[in-house]
């Protein structure tokens, strides 16, 4: 049975994707063109549990570990697109700026409703 080698292609441009929820921080990088993801990288996967995973600091050493990964595919221009409430968006866009790629473009891609479900009932701490 011979199976088929996976073909490292070398793009130069990419969408980042930043997903920043309370819990974790999700990095993930795309081809602009077919939308398929190269490589990610996470708070979690980066050696993070529990509360640390939800800190700036995780998100900007995903950023920083997802970004080396993508250097390493030919990446130097990257829009980024951040979605969600998290502690890390921030951190994360300034990580792949002091990386080395070329920040093009930074949108903002939380998901908000135009009164559709009934929300959550707000925490009391």
């Amino acid at each position: 049975m011979a199976t088929s080698k996976k073909v490292r292609r070398v793009i130069s441009r990419a969408v980042v994707n930043i997903k920043a929820t309370f819990n974790n921080t999700i990095i993930s990088f795309a081809d602009p063109h077919t939308g398929e993801v190269i490589c990610w990288d996470s708070a979690g996967t980066a050696g993070y549990k529990g509360s640390r995973k939800s800190t700036p600091f995780a998100a900007q050493k995903a950023a920083e570990r997802a970004a080396a990964k993508a250097m390493k595919m030919g990446v130097k221009d990257v829009e980024v697109r951040v979605r969600g409430p998290g502690s890390g968006r921030e951190s994360a866009v300034r990580a792949l700026g002091a990386v080395g790629l070329k920040v093009k473009a930074i949108e903002d891609r939380t998901p908000l409703p135009h009164n559709g479900c009934r929300p959550r009932k707000r925490r009391r701490v």
